[in-house]
């Protein structure tokens, strides 16, 4: 029988969008093959995550945090990850494929001798004999894989699935005594940035900044403002990061993050393929760019041919004005 274990992703008690996404397709896993699953969260707030997650029809919502668990290192999450999976005899173990779960899956499914599914974006196949989708080519090709191990681990490109919704009930709380096994590595420190804008990967509204920006103060001088007015977090293209103008956490696409927010704009960023692979899901697209053959106008749903040094402050000061 089909057991499903999804690895929910918390921080200090809250949960990540990912993880209502993750556990979608845990659903969906789960009527095709008429299973069930579990949920797994580790780390400081796991108890209060615990408990938010008691109503979305997990059998047993397992937890594991302490003294060991302080900080995340991958080689203890995967192994913690492993050790929970055998103990239930899980057939397939499921987390988003954002920073986290693709540091530790890869690590979790060697223990396992687990065939992996990277960035699974649908499924495929009926029943039992399940399918699963990926794309490849910076999403140009959507391979359709099938897995032969005993146990399947999936990472979840969480924009690809709705979140879940309560589905009522209580799951029973568990906690579990992982001791993550040996680890060479150890935790040093952690610099986090500090920010009232929402999260780049859960943001509803994302606003995006190319190298056309010209230099590190003109992209925060346009984008900023902007952001500011929508309530939204900033992103950037490859091209903004690797010129300097950024950070690299901040960087939409291929090698970046991907994100589907309800609303995208795209300043001065003329859509190399790279960066469509990480926001052509977005539900509104907005491309603000000179040069009316840029590449992002083929695939926003509004197009503004103009210089974002003029018409970005205009369009922040209407906003504000709402």
């Amino acid at each position: 029988m089909t057991r499903i274990l999804v690895v929910a992703e918390q921080q200090d008690g809250e949960l990540k969008k990912a993880t209502l996404s993750t556990i979608t397709m845990a659903r969906q896993i789960a009527e095709r093959t008429g299973g069930s699953f579990d949920l797994l969260t580790m780390g400081p707030g796991a108890s209060g995550a615990a408990a938010a997650l008691g109503g979305y029809g997990a059998g047993t919502v397992f937890t594991i945090e302490g003294d060991a668990w302080s900080h995340y290192l991958a080689q203890p999450y995967a192994n913690a990850t492993a050790q929970v999976a055998s103990e239930i005899g899980a057939t397939h173990v499921l987390c988003s494929s954002g920073t986290t779960g693709k540091d530790f899956l890869p690590r979790c499914a060697a223990i396992l001798s687990a065939g992996m599914v990277a960035d699974c974006v649908d499924l495929a196949g009926a029943g039992e004999a399940l399918l699963y989708k990926r794309p490849m080519y910076a999403g140009n090709i959507l391979a359709t894989v099938k897995v032969n191990t005993p146990v399947t681990v999936v990472s979840v490109r969480a924009s690809e699935f709705d979140a879940a919704g309560a589905s009522g009930g209580a799951s029973a709380v568990q906690a579990f005594g992982a001791n993550g096994g040996t680890c060479q590595a150890r935790f040093v420190s952690f610099d986090g940035v500090v920010s009232e804008r929402p999260e780049l990967g859960d943001a509803d509204v994302v606003v995006s900044g190319g190298r056309g920006l010209k230099d590190g103060d003109g992209f925060f001088r346009i984008m900023e403002p902007l952001a500011d007015a929508l309530g939204a977090a900033i992103g950037a293209s490859r091209a903004a990061v690797d010129s300097g103008f950024c950070p690299n956490d901040m960087q939409v696409g291929q090698t970046g993050k991907v994100v589907a927010p309800k609303l995208y704009i795209a300043v001065a960023l003329s859509g190399a393929i790279q960066h469509l692979a990480g926001m052509k899901n977005s539900k509104t697209i907005v491309a603000i760019n000179k040069d009316e053959e840029a590449p992002i106008f083929q695939i926003s749903d509004y197009g503004l041919v103009a210089d974002a040094f003029q018409a970005v402050p205009e369009l922040a000061s209407k906003l504000n004005s709402l």
